[in-house]
């Protein structure tokens, strides 16, 4: 693969901390809409070939930039003309967010101020409000971390519904014109350290999945599209917990996966058990994510001591019951290998091609053999000049992947068994939420904007 010229391409030192998928690699599909967290499928994988950008900057490659009022880390969406997007707008002053890993970020009180959460549709082509709405209005009862937002869940939708869940609320659904077709509500819970949620609502056929993890109450429940009816609700036996749900079409079952502190389970769709096995970290944050019929299932606290901590797991279709490892084991009947030590704390690992890339929170990169969880080299540091932390996770297209930091710097690598840092593409806006991709665009969305990105000829 020929190396991007980038005018600034050095590795830096200073290790930077921060806060608080991907699925069947097909060698082609549709791409015309990016309907959920992560894309299709959950994948955060660009098509290849489709004139996705390679390089952008403020300057450069910017096809428009529009303003987002209010706060929210949830990703964008598209789906036809429009890229939708879910904020949380304050109507008095909020604390800035904080770049980083640490404690201390912590707020033992919700906002004093009344919020506006709502559902802002932009123009494809133009950037131009199509249409917004107002999901709810009210004053904010639990609180959040100071990096959190109170709209950090990405909505989901099927081309005729939009559906959002915001987790001390409730679930929210509109059709496309943003008008309200049903609401269900949920009572507030506390989360673990105050930190507020994060898991996004899924879509499977007529259904809505969420998962809601929280220090009081648990659960996992399936929506009707229509009406919002609850078809099953199960208790969850789980503390708090930041992933999606996942469903893994396996080639024999359809399951919903729940990646937990206590336990990674998946369920039919009836709410059952199918298979289990223990936790792979002390906090669960990754999306499970599947790849040709299997699936991956990760978690990595950077706190966590715990053996075996920070794991990611190559799971079989067909798997029942307790399916555990032994603490001497990496693979048995229905795990194809286990790697300790392995996993990041925020970002969903991507898996491209015959590969998967791990980015982590603080700075560092490696890649692993798909098929055998092997490392083919060991964590590198990506900056060594100035700090560069990461919570949205990566994503892949054209033999790169890409992982935006907080600082709105996105690091390009080769997507191959060495290490090799092709450029940086840099954006003056602090970045956590994870970008969309569509019809040869890239769509990111920054604390204050959200820009669409396209190669322009002769760009390189």
């Amino acid at each position: 693969m020929n190396k991007i010229n980038w005018s600034h391409a050095h590795i830096l030192r200073n290790v930077f901390f921060v806060g608080i998928i991907l699925v069947p690699i097909l060698h082609s599909y549709s791409q015309d809409n990016w309907e959920q967290f992560r894309g299709k499928g959950a994948r955060g994988i660009g098509k290849d070939n489709s004139g996705l950008p390679k390089t952008w900057g403020e300057d450069k490659n910017i096809t428009w930039k529009k303003k987002v009022p209010g706060k929210g880390w949830a990703s964008p969406i598209v789906s036809g003309e429009q890229i939708i997007v879910l904020t949380a707008i304050s109507a008095g002053e909020e604390e800035a967010p904080k770049m980083g890993l640490y404690f201390g970020g912590e707020r033992p009180k919700p906002s004093p101020n009344n919020h506006e959460w709502k559902l802002i549709s932009y123009h494809w082509n133009s950037g131009e409000i199509m249409w917004e709405r107002t999901l709810i209005s009210e004053v904010p009862k639990t609180p959040i971390h100071v990096k959190n937002s109170y709209a950090s869940e990405t909505p989901a939708t099927d081309g005729e519904k939009i559906i959002s869940f915001i987790g001390d609320i409730g679930v929210f659904a509109t059709d496309m014109e943003g008008n309200p077709l049903w609401v269900k509500r949920y009572p507030p819970r506390k989360r673990r350290y105050d930190w507020g949620s994060a898991s996004s609502p899924i879509i499977h056929g007529n259904k809505v999945i969420i998962q809601n993890d929280n220090e009081d109450e648990s659960f996992i429940a399936c929506l009707d599209i229509e009406s919002g009816e609850t078809i099953w609700r199960v208790e969850h036996d789980e503390p708090s917990n930041w992933a999606t749900p996942f469903v893994w079409k396996n080639g024999k079952t359809t399951e919903i996966v729940t990646n937990g502190r206590n336990k990674v389970r998946a369920y039919d769709f009836e709410g059952k058990v199918l298979w289990e096995m223990p936790g792979l970290s002390t906090i669960a944050i990754p999306t499970p994510f599947q790849v040709e019929q299997d699936l991956i299932v990760c978690a990595g606290y950077v706190g966590d001591r715990k053996h075996p901590a920070q794991s990611i797991i190559r799971v079989k279709p067909g798997a029942r019951g307790n399916i555990a490892l032994k603490n001497n084991e990496s693979s048995n009947n229905y795990i194809s290998w286990r790697a300790t030590r392995a996993s990041s704390y925020n970002p969903t690992p991507v898996a491209y091609k015959d590969n998967i890339y791990v980015l982590w929170d603080f700075g560092f990169f490696n890649a692993r053999d798909l098929a055998t969880g092997t490392e083919f080299y060991e964590k590198e540091r990506i900056r060594r000049d100035k700090p560069a932390g990461f919570t949205a996770s990566p994503w892949a297209y054209d033999d790169m992947v890409f992982g935006l930091s907080e600082q709105g710097e996105t690091f390009v690598f080769s997507a191959s068994d060495q290490y090799e840092l092709l450029g940086i593409n840099k954006l003056d806006d602090l970045c956590m939420s994870t970008p969309a991709m569509a019809r040869g665009a890239l769509i990111i969305r920054s604390l204050n904007y959200l820009y669409k990105i396209e190669e322009k000829p002769n760009s390189l």
